[in-house]
């Protein structure tokens, strides 16, 4: 599990040590939570007065998803940053880095792997669930515009022949996009078969 930032600031008033550690830390007022770990009141017109506080960043689902991500990429020697997008019931992570290319793997699969990883680090034992999107490199649209093109072209040849296509397994996700694309066409069906992994989307023919 991600340990949250954690430093020690002192000031010669609280406003000013909070203030301080705000700045080292790059967070806002709403990011943090703070202690006053001791404090001087002795001083004539506030002269040798101070307060020293611990601050830490709170833990949110975007901060949990970075520092889980960034320590992954560290340990495989991967260049690249995760920046998260936090929204009511969403989490959008977006992957940088010289090498990200890496980090889509065959089909987007090992972006959907760490998708999933980073899922249950942000979930865990939470009352409430967050769906989180990993994207880099304009990735996922770029894939969905594929797809489209894909289920239209293959619909096309379908309905011309007569004969129903079976196509490679996907994940839920593409399978979505292939259903979706051709559900309100007129002359071509889509189903599902087989099991996860390897579940396939099957373009065939209306019956009449």
């Amino acid at each position: 599990m991600s340990q949250s930032k954690s430093i020690e600031v002192k000031g010669r008033t609280l406003d000013e040590a909070i203030f301080s550690g705000l700045t080292e830390l790059g967070l806002g007022i709403d990011q943090v939570s703070y202690e006053i770990i001791k404090e001087n009141n002795k001083g004539i017109f506030g002269i040798g007065k101070s307060v020293i506080i611990r601050m830490s960043e709170k833990k949110t689902p975007a901060s949990e998803a970075e520092t889980f991500l960034d320590g992954l990429f560290e340990k495989m020697g991967v260049p690249a940053k995760a920046e998260a997008t936090e929204g009511e019931d969403s989490l959008n992570v977006e992957l940088t880095g010289d090498t990200t290319g890496v980090l889509i793997g065959r089909r987007g699969e090992t972006l959907d792997a760490l998708q999933y990883l980073t899922g249950l680090v942000v979930n865990k034992d939470k009352g409430s669930y967050k769906r989180v999107t990993l994207d880099t490199e304009n990735y996922r649209k770029k894939r969905e515009e594929t797809l489209v093109k894909l289920a239209n072209r293959i619909a096309g040849k379908v309905a011309k022949t007569g004969k129903r296509v079976v196509l490679e397994p996907m994940n839920p996700y593409e399978r979505r996009i292939l259903h979706a694309t051709l559900q309100n066409n007129s002359k071509v069906e889509t189903i599902s078969e087989g099991e996860e992994p390897f579940r396939r989307v099957i373009i065939k023919k209306k019956s009449r």
